[in-house]
């Protein structure tokens, strides 16, 4: 089949084999590219909304024992420059974010094996007691699986506690790519693949939404990129329960592993096939976070239908080296300024003022 003709295939919504998805992203034109994936992304979305959620992510402790290479953020055991927030620390920065309008808290941090589970519950029952129009979308799979080691419990059962203490649904960060080879190299101690893809579907079928993620730009090939796209898709054809794919770009400047960062044109490129390839994926994010907003406005045109999020606070990303930020207003100025509307939504879309995300 021409590329033409796949291109065609994927823009109406036919599935691409993994084949397929390899040779559109290494030999098709960009803008051709980005064409098909606006043309799907219109498709679904006609109504020409664009959404994002006032969030905030709240970095509790950099004290984590999984050491991955392409993190600044983390420091070892003992470290002294390791730290975690007490309870209130925490109680504090949700209720700035709630002032500002914040409905998505991100409490996330380093797999720290000093922090048990009660203490998790004690803090995510307070931030629903005392906050409840916020919703607590956080920790990641690592940190799941962590609390499952130090309490000797299933991953299940450690959800379902999470879950009942108030946790609402689950993101995905620490995905990175989900191909065993690239995880050797750049996160030797952390999650394996499989591992990943099982508590995200624990989490989906105790009924808690989660995100899909990939940083890419490491160490992976092209191949490597649509293999985590494959299983992503495999699993959400078996669970429905993914509500957004975020693929967002390694920042190497203060990282042990250090390389080169991706071009803004890779990025597009990344967009685009993901918005093709994913199709049963209801949104993708512009997570303008580590291009800056700028790209984030033109990942418009390239597949996305979400602006991510404000981000009040976030130290990750910007301990390795970005320093990108935004207000509510600049987010709604870029959205505005391509053409589209930009409305508030919830961490599940929901959307506030009666808009519609299709006519």
């Amino acid at each position: 089949m021409s590329l033409t003709r796949l291109l065609d295939k994927a823009a109406t919504g036919g599935r691409l084999t993994f084949e397929e998805g390899v040779r559109l992203y290494e030999r098709a034109d960009l803008h051709e590219l980005g064409s098909a994936a606006h043309a799907r992304r219109m498709q679904l979305f006609p109504s020409g909304v664009v959404t994002y959620v006032v969030d905030t992510t709240i970095n509790y402790t950099n004290i984590c024992n999984v050491h991955c290479t392409f993190c600044a953020f983390f420091r070892p055991e003992k470290h002294k420059e390791g730290y975690t927030m007490s309870h209130d620390q925490v109680l504090a920065r949700v209720k700035h974010a709630a002032d500002l309008g914040a409905t998505q808290i991100m409490i996330q941090g380093g797999v720290n094996p000093e922090l048990r589970l009660g203490w998790f519950e004690r803090l995510f029952s307070r931030v629903r007691g005392e906050f409840p129009g916020v919703d607590i979308h956080s920790l990641s799979v690592s940190e799941v699986i962590g609390l499952a080691q130090v309490e000797c419990l299933p991953t299940r059962e450690i959800l379902a506690r999470l879950k009942d203490a108030g946790m609402k649904s689950l993101p995905g960060a620490g995905a990175e790519i989900l191909v065993e080879r690239v995880r050797k190299r750049i996160s030797a101690r952390k999650v394996k693949p499989d591992r990943w893809l099982g508590v995200m579907r624990e989490a989906q079928l105790l009924g808690m939404p989660t995100t899909a993620t990939m940083m890419f730009g490491s160490i992976e090939t092209p191949e490597e990129r649509i293999e985590h796209m494959q299983v992503l898709r495999e699993l959400q054809d078996e669970t429905g329960g993914f509500t957004a794919f975020i693929p967002w770009y390694y920042v190497p400047w203060r990282t042990p592993l250090r390389g080169k960062e991706a071009s803004g044109l890779e990025y597009l490129r990344v967009l685009a096939i993901s918005r093709l390839y994913l199709d049963n994926f209801p949104h993708l994010q512009a997570s303008w976070l580590t291009p800056g907003l700028k790209m984030g406005q033109l990942a418009l045109f390239y597949g996305c239908d979400d602006m991510g999020g404000t981000i009040i606070e976030e130290r990750v990303v910007h301990d390795a080296g970005s320093t990108n930020e935004a207000t509510r207003k600049q987010l709604e100025e870029i959205v505005a300024g391509a053409g589209f509307t930009p409305v508030v939504r919830d961490t599940y879309w929901n959307l506030r003022d009666g808009a519609a995300l299709a006519s």
